[in-house]
């Protein structure tokens, strides 16, 4: 009787520990976790924040069961750019344990991002997961996203980005940039030197608008006809038909003259102008101006733009009919069309738009003067034909031109620059 009852004993013994591993496997069974994580094959889910992540990278998450697939929702994945908390687009889908996290558009380069994975998100046996982030950067110095077009002249002056490569160049030989991380920058000889790229209009032709570019003048020997210091024609598209900009040729001032639209149809030239005087709306300049930096006691914008590197961005934002440009990550100028006078057509402004008519103009853009040698207009001029080596060619380097069809925020442009200095 003793032999029967130890054996039912160990019977019961080994029932309970069959038991026990029964409901540990069943457990295992009905986790939901993450098992791993990468973008285009850099690993997201190690200890420190992955870097160098291609900015047109898709992300995908591998969990330990298969994924609800009702559940694979943008309300449960969060991407969010960290610099202004602002939220990506995304397209996210489900197939079996594979999650797939694909944005809508281009990140942007260098840029910190933090990637939700929601307690939304359950498993195909209705097991939540437990809320967890990652971060990450992609590769690059800053620049925000959706850049049109970027001519970083790394020994050429093709377009890396977008379709606007030279149709020309003249004369330009790429040096040493204003840092190791820029690599060459395209280096112009003030006579002759030109970049003339294709149907520039579709760069210009958008209701929203940025265009940023590092610019170093050589005032050295760079003098008109009659000896004295000669302008810089930096760039131009059709001149003030397209765009253009400049630096005077005694450096108190710079300008982006550009053609925009208005709601009548036509077309009209404004100048976004900086003197660096301090003189808005409010203490002796144009009714226009919503701000105009003072730099008199810091050498005016001579001090910025005279023979050093300095960081330009202009932009127009279409919702607020504003102009502003920024050098060195800063705010210099704004002009805000609804102060024109009552009655102007200006105030109707709709965003840029091209509105040159050859032979006057041709649609080119142009790196080094202030339209293409298609262009008639001012060609007997000394200071603006192109033929005149003492005319206002530019003379010094041209680094990191881009295009935006969006107006960048000054967070953005504060960060680029920080960056890229």
């Amino acid at each position: 009787m003793k032999k029967v009852n130890l054996i039912l004993k160990t019977l019961s013994v080994f029932a309970l520990l069959a038991l026990a591993v029964a409901s540990c496997k069943k457990d295992d069974d009905t986790s939901f976790s993450l098992s791993e994580i990468t973008a285009n094959g850099v690993d997201l889910n190690g200890a420190s924040s992955a870097t160098g992540v291609s900015k047109d990278a898709v992300i995908t998450a591998k969990f330990s069961t298969d994924i609800d697939a009702a559940t694979a929702t943008a309300a449960n994945v969060k991407l969010t750019r960290k610099y202004d908390n602002a939220d990506i687009a995304l397209t996210v889908s489900a197939s079996g344990n594979t999650l797939t996290i694909d944005p809508n558009d281009g990140l942007g380069d260098g840029t910190l991002y933090e990637l939700a994975l929601g307690a939304g998100l359950k498993g195909s046996n209705g097991t939540a997961f437990a809320a967890s982030t990652r971060s990450f950067t992609t590769a690059g110095t800053f620049a925000p996203a959706g850049v049109i077009a970027h001519w970083n002249f790394e020994g050429n002056a093709n377009d890396v980005v977008g379709a606007w490569d030279p149709t020309a160049t003249v004369a330009i030989t790429y040096t040493d940039s204003r840092n190791a991380a820029a690599g060459k920058a395209a280096t112009f000889d003030g006579d002759a030197s030109i970049i003339e790229v294709p149907n520039g209009d579709l760069l210009m032709n958008t209701t929203n608008f940025t265009l940023a570019f590092w610019v170093k003048t050589n005032s050295s020997g760079h003098v008109n006809g009659d000896g004295n210091p000669a302008g810089h024609f930096v760039m131009g598209l059709g001149a003030f038909k397209g765009f253009q900009f400049e630096i005077n040729g005694d450096y108190k001032a710079c300008k982006l003259a550009a053609q925009y639209e208005l709601a009548d149809g036509t077309t009209a030239s404004e100048d976004l102008w900086f003197p660096g005087d301090g003189k808005d709306k409010d203490n002796g300049g144009w009714q226009g101006w919503d701000f105009v930096k003072d730099l008199t006691a810091s050498g005016g914008v001579e001090g910025i733009i005279k023979d050093k590197w300095a960081h330009v961005v202009c932009t127009y934002d279409a919702a607020s009919k504003k102009g502003t440009m920024y050098l060195n990550g800063e705010r210099m100028k704004g002009q805000d069309f609804n102060l024109w006078p009552t009655g102007d057509a200006k105030q109707g402004v709709k965003g840029l738009k091209y509105g040159g008519v050859a032979p006057e103009v041709v649609n080119e853009l142009a790196f080094g003067f202030i339209q293409s040698r298609a262009g008639t207009l001012w060609d007997t001029e000394p200071w603006g034909g192109y033929d005149f080596t003492t005319s206002n060619h530019f003379k010094g380097q041209l680094d990191d031109i881009r295009v935006w069809h969006s107006a960048l925020t000054a967070v953005e442009v504060k960060t680029m620059y920080d960056s890229e200095k």
